[in-house]
């Protein structure tokens, strides 16, 4: 991650709201779609992205299949159904807490 601690808190929503917004993604390219809807403020790292990505499957809120892309193997993350209750729960909640911040930094 770049420039912000803040950002560490909300990663799993992140993540999940990206897989929401597609079918499928692979960690790479969750990486660079953060990065440029952030127009470079979030830069998640590997080592920030790949074990959560690990515990969410783990969870059973993601799952992960295997697709062959120019001789190499790539593994895609989509959202189980409990991924996607589960991310419009936390989507709601995000809404809710940027708007209390908002309102707190702008009086």
């Amino acid at each position: 991650m770049k420039k912000n601690a803040l950002y560490k808190g909300t990663l799993q929503n992140i993540i999940l709201k990206l897989l929401a917004s597609e079918v499928k993604m692979y960690g790479y390219q969750l990486t660079q779609r953060a990065k440029e809807l952030t127009k470079g403020e979030l830069e998640m790292t590997e080592g920030a992205l790949y074990p959560l990505l690990h515990k969410l499957e783990n969870e059973g809120v993601i799952y992960s299949e295997m697709q062959q892309v120019n001789g190499r193997d790539r593994k895609y993350y989509l959202l189980t159904e409990k991924g996607k209750k589960q991310q419009a729960l936390q989507e709601e909640e995000m809404k809710s807490y940027l708007f209390n911040l908002n309102a707190i930094f702008n009086i």
